[in-house]
C-alpha cells in the first residue's frame, strides 16, 4: 500500500485544506513546518519518510484564477527522484506531462467526451473521483460508466479533507468490490495508523496524506509500524 503526501497550493503558496471549502484555505503553519514556502513544505515532509510520490492540487489553476506551473515544474526538475500526481485543472496538460502524471479530476470536467479524449490521449492518466457532500463532482454517466477508467483512481472525499472524519470507507469498498482489477487511492480523511491499516484490510491500494501528517499524527515511526505490520 502506497502513501503519499499532500500539497495543496495557491499563491505559490501551500495552504491548509478545510473540508474541501477553498475560500476558506489559509497559509501552511503546522506543527509539521511553520512556513508556506512549497520547498520547505516538502522538505519536511521527506523528513518524515522518504516518500517516492506526492500529490500536488494547484487550487488557483482548478479553480480558474491562475495557475502554479511553473513552480510544480522547479519541484519536480529539483526532486527528480520523485514521481508528482498534479492535479492543475486540465490546463497546459502538454507541458504537465513532459515532468508530472497528469490527475484528471471529474470536478474539473466539462462532460463524458472531453474524459474519454483525455483518458485516450494522456500518458499513464490517473483519475480522481471527487466527491463533495457525498454529490459526485462530475460528469453523471462518468461515475456509472467503468469501461474507460484508467487503472489507477483517486478516490477523493474533499468533504473530509482537513475534517479529521476518517476515510470514506464504504465508497471505497463498493468501487473495490465493483471493479476488482483496479487500483484505488483514498483521499480525505485519514487520521491515524488505525485508519490506514483499515484501508488496507478493504484492499485500497494506497492513500493521500496531508493533516495528519503536518499535525503529527502519523509519523516516521507510525509509518514504519504501518509497513512492518502484516495485513
Amino acid at each position: 500500500m502506497k502513501l503519499i503526501p499532500v500539497i495543496d497550493l495557491m499563491n505559490a503558496r501551500v495552504v491548509t485544506a478545510v473540508s474541501g471549502k477553498r475560500h476558506a484555505y489559509a497559509p501552511s503553519d503546522t506543527p509539521l513546518c511553520h512556513s508556506c514556502r512549497p520547498r520547505e513544505v516538502l522538505s519536511a515532509l521527506l523528513n518524515i519518510y522518504p516518500f517516492d510520490t506526492l500529490y500536488i492540487a494547484d487550487l488557483d489553476a482548478i479553480g480558474g484564477k491562475g495557475s502554479n506551473l511553473q513552480l510544480i515544474h522547479t519541484l519536480c526538475r529539483d526532486y527528480s527522484d520523485i514521481t508528482f500526481w498534479v492535479d492543475n485543472g486540465l490546463s497546459d496538460l502538454e507541458l504537465l506531462c513532459e515532468f508530472a502524471r497528469p490527475v484528471i479530476g471529474t470536478e474539473s470536467l466539462v462532460n463524458y467526451q472531453q474524459f474519454a479524449h483525455l483518458i485516450a490521449s494522456l500518458p499513464l492518466p490517473l483519475l480522481s473521483l471527487d466527491y463533495l457532500d457525498e454529490r459526485f463532482q462530475g460528469p453523471a454517466s462518468l461515475e456509472q460508466r467503468f469501461d474507460r477508467w484508467p487503472e489507477e483512481i483517486i478516490v477523493m472525499t474533499l468533504s473530509r479533507v482537513g475534517a479529521s472524519a476518517g476515510p470514506d470507507l464504504t465508497r471505497l469498498r463498493r468501487l473495490s468490490n465493483l471493479q476488482p482489477m483496479r487500483r484505488f487511492y483514498a483521499a480525505g480523511g485519514v487520521r491515524s495508523l488505525l485508519d490506514l491499516e483499515r484501508l488496507r484490510s478493504i484492499g485500497t491500494a494506497g492513500a493521500l496524506l496531508s493533516t495528519a501528517l503536518h499535525q503529527g499524527a502519523i509519523g516516521g515511526r507510525e509509518i514504519d509500524r504501518f509497513f512492518n505490520l502484516r495485513p
